[in-house]
């Protein structure tokens, strides 16, 4: 009887023990991807405006589509009109260039951004590649895909664009509606700052996001600033 309890005994023990590494795997695994994770579900604090840092609210500036609207805020709520239909995170080619299946990656926000302001973001690529094919790189001209690469889309609009800093400090060097570009990734800079000024970003970079605007300028998420762009019309 003796032997029996406490054979009993030393089961229980190793089930609580195995319970309890199995408890602390999941403690960690939660923790990791909290902090992955967390920074794709984030929403941005407190939003503040221009006015709240003294910025002068920005000049109408050039109207491509001659809406009556400056290109700056067509931008803009072209980025917010796109991602409110909440796209899922997928990259693939599309015969006609542009996803028609609800998925999209960081390039369709901007494409379908500047399409709301009158610029076929598509056309306007594979013209300037045909024109400069040698600031391009040596893959094939392929006007379903190429614009929908952010290399290609930085080639462009160092070509078309003004160029603006890249120091998210000099906030007031900052507008809803400009475009912002790290080393693979891109998005629409937002009219919203957060508490010292410092834009938010309009973006979409993973299948885990569920907040598509977010306080990126100062993050190192995806590598240093390696462009801001502001649009000018069309060359």
């Amino acid at each position: 009887m003796g032997k029996t309890n406490a054979h009993a005994a030393g089961n229980t023990r190793k089930t609580v023990a195995r319970a309890c590494c199995a408890l602390a795997v999941v403690i960690v695994v939660a923790a990791v991807a909290w902090f992955v994770f967390l920074p794709l579900q984030t929403m941005p604090g407190r939003a503040y405006t221009d006015a709240d840092f003294g910025i002068e609210a920005p000049a109408d500036g050039h109207d491509e589509d001659g809406d009556g609207v400056g290109d700056q805020p067509d931008i803009l709520a072209g980025a917010r009109a796109y991602v409110a239909t909440r796209p899922r995170y997928g990259s693939a080619y599309y015969q006609g260039g542009r996803p028609d299946d609800g998925r999209g990656v960081c390039t369709d926000v901007v494409d379908q951004a500047l399409l709301a302001a009158g610029y076929d973001l598509q056309a306007l690529v594979d013209a300037d590649r045909r024109a400069n094919p040698a600031d391009y790189g040596s893959d094939p001209i392929d006007p379903n895909i190429d614009f929908r690469r952010v290399r290609n889309v930085r080639v462009y609009l160092g070509h078309t664009a003004e160029s603006l800093t890249c120091d998210p400090e000099r906030i007031d060097q900052w507008e809803g509606g400009d475009i912002v570009v790290w080393g693979n990734h891109i998005g629409i800079v937002s009219d919203r700052r957060d508490a010292d000024g410092v834009c938010y970003v309009i973006h979409h970079s993973s299948p885990l996001q569920l907040c598509y605007e977010q306080d990126l300028l100062r993050s190192d998420r995806f590598g240093p600033i390696v462009g801001h762009y502001r649009m000018v019309g069309k060359p």
